[in-house]
């Protein structure tokens, strides 16, 4: 028998295997087992084994009942610090009608059984809202019907409510935990005779409900992936080259196996690929201490590549170049654009830019893995556990069906934690180990190997006609792209983010429209950063917009509403096809603008109010910032004003509230100083002491934080209050100082004034 690992967390319970296994051999508890049709493909839920060809039917188990009433609900997706542990178990909780203290939350492993569990692009909530309130219904519906059989009375006659059944005629009443075992000889009802609640009467959601696991995170129990300990488990640390795609010529292996309470020390030759397994050593220790102390003694000898040719300053170069060229993709053409500039009465042109950025999540990466005749069992701090299991099992060759993937808490994410190369490095070491190994990043390793956020060029033209109106916009984005195969061929393919759809706004609002993109070859991995795309198009969209509304003397809000237009609906046109609901978009403008008295105020020289929407990840957002700038250019954000609408429900508001306000900080936080230089194929950065973050006297003073409710599908908060916070506070500092912020972060640029 396996030993459990040393991982507390509050709200805990059994796993979800354990109860499993004991309710079907105790046949004391409740495990139900649905079969619902999904709401859509992202819904699906994936069959157990044993239900593998059985047609039509999604079954998974999220709810256990015991005979003294405990209620135990199964999280499945990844919890990074978005909520979702607490906010999904409480759609399940409110159509269950239980009481909430009475709940316990188990985060889930990687199982089929759950379907997707990946967090990410804000899907968790709109992905499984709907069948989570089915579940809950599903589980109340055998409750009731298993009361009724026992009263032998009319099922009509008993209501579920506070985790009982009660016979509404004689006001006798069964507590779930009494009704667990007849429950669960009921069949499951179909889908038509189980009712939904009315969403006015709900109960739980709607209302502020406190993490599960804050009591663990704030009295410092062991809760993340890098508090995994299992009996015997050794240390490893892992040196890559500090140039990427760099390999291993030699190292001083015999010398760093010499070290007091060093194991193992070995090359591992890698795979070459930018997001698997890159080459490296590998250290393995009887502590952590001893693995980084010996680390410090490592000397390798690199062969550095083709990559350590590349640098920041070699990227901006070739940029500026291939801005006075086309480009090399068209991605949208409407209209006659250069015979719109020919007439124009006013034109506007501007270069806007950004660097590379890491995530910087405060847990740095890390995994525990242990291999074991054939098997492998890991620990993992993870945003996507199947492709973690999926990698581990193409590069090293396991049997998907003999990799085991605990999924654990992590200390941020932002969507570094959807790569997996920290977990198949820990499993490539495991292999050789012969016990349990926890794989844990340095700082530095963090900062100098993360998957980043592209960099971008945008060569921006715009047209005003003589009553100040956009006639025509031009963009030629130099985006970066790394080289991979498809299809057998050589072929460059932009990183995530840095691709610009031809739908993008304002491309279907403008009659005269050409965008353009150029990929620029490089060798440093990218990947998803909060709000992919969205977090540097808005800045560069809107802050342009906005030059456009102050070169025609219009005032900003108004200028974007006469873009917007009077259509309800925008069609989708290009490659992604997402239709952009206008109407929902103008109505968060015009409430942010009543809740920041747009308008209405007057402010002194050095201090400004700001404007930006977008639409990003399913919800529409619009901000105001107000800022003041010192004359010697020195920023405070003062107020942030944020109104929302992600549909007709916020499950939980504190939460929700959460996600606002840590999405205007972490946009501050980019905006303000975050900055990567690329020297010789390598991060310069090293540490939280050259690569800042935002810090208390930088954050603004106050954000205001609204929700419109409107009659659209439930969606997700992780990123869409994210990117219009960065156009907002730099439009304010033009209205501040008359100076435009057209490079980031703001550090690249002088505020100071007179």
């Amino acid at each position: 028998m396996k030993p459990a690992p040393d991982l507390s967390t509050s709200n805990s319970g059994p796993d979800r295997r354990s109860f499993m296994h004991q309710s079907v051999l105790g046949g004391s508890g409740l495990l139900l087992g649905f079969y619902l049709q999904p709401v859509g493909a992202a819904n699906a839920i994936g069959k157990p084994a044993h239900l593998e060809n059985t047609p039509g039917f999604r079954p998974n188990a999220f709810i256990r009942i015991d005979e003294q009433g405990v209620v135990t609900l199964i999280s499945k997706q990844p919890e990074i610090g978005q909520g979702i542990k607490t906010s999904l178990p409480m759609v399940i909780a409110e159509e269950l009608e239980v009481v909430w203290k009475d709940v316990r939350i188990v985060q889930g492993d990687l199982d089929p059984a759950y379907g997707g569990q990946s967090a990410g692009g804000s899907t968790s909530t709109p992905n499984n809202y709907s069948n989570f309130l089915r579940l809950g219904a599903t589980a109340r519906t055998m409750l009731v019907l298993a009361a009724a059989e026992i009263w032998q009375v009319p099922v009509g006659e008993c209501v579920a409510a506070n985790s009982a059944v009660q016979h509404v005629p004689t006001r006798r009443r069964l507590g779930y935990g009494q009704l667990a075992t007849r429950a669960a000889l009921l069949k499951v009802p179909p889908a038509d005779a189980v009712q939904l609640k009315n969403p006015k009467d709900y109960k739980l959601i709607g209302t502020r409900i406190g993490g599960v696991d804050n009591l663990a995170i704030v009295t410092g129990q062991p809760l993340f992936g890098i508090d995994v300990k299992l009996p015997g488990m050794l240390h490893a640390v892992f040196e890559k080259c500090p140039a990427f795609g760099g390999r291993v010529v030699s190292a001083n292996l015999d010398a760093i196996k010499a070290l007091p309470g060093v194991r193992d020390a070995f090359i591992i030759n890698g795979t070459g690929n930018l997001n698997g397994l890159m080459p490296g050593v590998a250290i393995v220790a009887d502590t952590s201490w001893a693995a980084i102390s010996a680390r410090r003694q490592l000397k390798v000898n690199w062969d550095e590549g083709a990559v350590a040719q590349q640098s920041w300053d070699g990227f901006v170069a070739q940029a500026q170049a291939l801005a006075k060229q086309p480009g090399s993709v068209q991605l949208r053409k409407d209209g006659d654009p250069a015979g719109a500039f020919a007439v124009a009465a006013k034109t506007l042109q501007a270069a806007y830019s950004y660097p590379f950025v890491s995530h910087a999540s405060f847990e740095p990466q890390n995994c525990t893995a242990w291999f074991r005749d054939g098997v492998l069992e890991l620990w993992a701090p993870t945003q996507n556990p199947a492709v973690g299991q999926n990698l581990v099992a193409s590069t090293l060759g396991i049997a998907r069906d003999k990799i085991t993937l605990h999924i654990i808490r992590s200390g941020g994410g932002f969507g570094r934690r959807l790569s997996a190369d920290y977990i198949v490095e820990a499993a490539a070491i495991a292999q050789r180990a012969h016990a349990p190994v926890k794989l844990t990043w340095s700082r530095e390793d963090d900062l100098r190997h993360d998957h980043y956020r592209a960099g971008g060029f945008h060569f921006l033209r715009g047209a005003l006609d003589a009553m100040g109106q956009l006639t025509a916009w031009h963009n030629h984005f130099v985006t970066f792209a790394n080289r991979v195969m498809r299809d057998g061929q050589s072929v460059l393919q932009p990183g995530s983010g840095a691709s610009l759809s031809g739908d993008e706004f304002p491309g279907r609002w403008v009659a005269n429209c050409l965008l353009e993109q150029t990929p620029l070859e490089c060798g440093i991995p990218m990947g998803p950063w909060r709000a992919p795309g969205s977090n540097v198009f808005a800045w560069v969209f809107h802050s342009f917009i906005d030059e456009l509304a102050h070169a025609a003397g219009r005032d900003p809000l108004a200028f974007r509403l006469e873009l917007l237009g009077n259509k309800n609906i925008q069609p989708g046109t290009g490659e992604r096809g997402v239709p952009y609901n206008v109407a929902r978009m103008r109505r968060v403008l015009t409430e942010v603008a009543a809740k920041a008295d747009w308008g209405r105020r007057k402010f002194a020289r050095g201090q400004g109010q700001g404007i930006a929407f977008h639409f990003s990840h399913r919800g529409y957002v619009a901000e105001v910032a107000e800022v003041t700038v010192s004359k010697t250019g020195e920023l405070k954000v003062d107020r942030v004003v944020v109104v929302s609408d992600i549909g007709s429900q916020i499950v939980n508001p504190s939460g929700a509230e959460n996600q606002v306000e840590g999405s205007v900080i972490d946009g501050l936080s980019t905006l303000m100083f975050a900055e990567l230089d690329i020297e010789r194929g390598g991060i310069v950065q090293r540490n939280f002491t050259n690569y800042p973050l935002l810090r208390f006297p930088d954050a603004p003073t106050r954000i205001d934080v609204h929700f419109i409710k409107s009659d659209q599908p439930v969606t997700g908060l992780g990123e869409p209050a994210l990117p219009p916070l960065a156009p907002a506070v730099c439009n304010a500092i033009f209205a501040a100082t008359g100076k435009r912020v057209r490079q980031l972060p703001l550090s690249r640029t002088d505020l100071s004034w007179q």
